[in-house]
C-alpha cells in the first residue's frame, strides 16, 4: 500500500490533493457528528462555543484554518514535503468546515437544519467528487486528452467542453455539468437531452404546455425524483434529517 501511494499519489505530485481531501472528509464527518450530538442535547459532547453568549458558528473558526493552511502552503516551497502535506491538510479542514455552512453563508441566515441547508451536504459531495477525479489524474475540459496535440486543437476542445458543460448547467443538471468538465461525454449527454423543468433553461425555451415542457416534467417525475429521493437518505444518513 505505501508503495502504491508513493509511485501514484506522491510520485505524480498529487500528495497535497490527498492530504487536502482526506482532511477535508475527516474534517466534514467530524462537525457533523458534532453537531449531530449537540442537536440531540447529548451530556457528555461540548456544546456551542459561544463566549458571552455569542454563538460563533464554525465556518468561522473554518476561516481561519483555510488562512492558515493556505498562507502555510505558500510558504512551504517543496510540494513533495511533510510540511507541504500538513498545510494540505489543515487547509482541507478549514474548507470543510465552511463548506459544512454554505447554505448559511449564501442566505445570511441559520438555515443548517432547514431543507435549504442541504445545499451545503450538495456542495461537499460535489467537493468530493472533483477532488477525487483529481486524485486519479483526470484533468478539467480534457486537458489530459489533447496536451499533446496543437493550440488551436487545445483551445477548440476547451471551449467545446466548456459550453457543453454550460449548457448542461443551465439545464439544471448541477452534477452532469460539474463532472462533465472532466469527463465530456457527460457534458454533451447533459447538453442535448430535455432540461430539468425548473430549470433557467426550461422556463426561457419550453412554452407552458408545450410538448417539451411535458416530456420534461415526465422525465423528472420518472427519473429524476427516485434519484433525488435516494440522494436525499444518503445525505440524511451522513449528514443529519432537516427539521423542515
Amino acid at each position: 500500500m505505501g508503495d502504491w501511494y508513493t509511485r501514484e499519489i506522491a510520485d505524480t505530485g498529487r500528495l497535497r490533493l490527498s492530504c487536502f481531501l482526506l482532511a477535508f472528509i475527516v474534517g466534514f464527518l467530524f462537525i457533523r457528528f458534532s453537531v449531530r450530538m449537540i442537536r440531540r442535547q447529548v451530556r457528555w459532547w461540548p456544546g456551542n462555543v459561544s463566549p458571552g453568549g455569542q454563538h460563533i458558528h464554525h465556518v468561522v473558526f473554518g476561516l481561519v484554518f483555510m488562512c492558515v493552511g493556505g498562507v502555510g502552503g505558500l510558504a512551504v516551497e517543496d510540494g513533495t514535503s511533510a510540511l507541504a502535506g500538513v498545510a494540505a491538510a489543515v487547509f482541507g479542514v478549514g474548507t470543510a468546515l465552511v463548506l459544512d455552512e454554505f447554505a448559511l453563508v449564501l442566505h445570511l441566515k441559520d438555515v443548517y437544519w432547514s431543507e435549504q441547508g442541504r445545499l451545503s451536504v450538495e456542495v461537499v459531495f460535489i467537493t468530493v467528487a472533483l477532488c477525487g477525479l483529481l486524485l486519479l489524474g483526470l484533468q478539467p475540459l480534457g486537458l489530459d486528452e489533447v496536451a499533446g496535440d496543437g493550440l488551436w486543437t487545445i483551445a477548440f476542445a476547451l471551449v467545446l467542453n466548456l459550453c457543453l458543460a454550460f449548457v448542461a448547467l443551465l439545464k439544471g443538471k448541477i452534477w452532469t455539468g460539474i463532472i462533465g468538465l472532466f469527463i465530456g461525454v457527460l457534458a454533451f449527454a447533459g447538453a442535448v437531452r430535455l432540461a430539468r423543468p425548473d430549470s433557467l433553461w426550461a422556463r426561457r425555451r419550453y412554452a407552458e404546455g408545450s410538448r417539451k415542457e411535458r416530456r420534461a416534467r415526465a422525465r423528472e417525475r420518472r427519473y429524476r425524483l427516485p434519484l433525488q429521493r435516494l440522494g436525499d437518505w444518503l445525505s440524511d444518513l451522513v449528514a443529519g434529517r432537516p427539521s423542515g
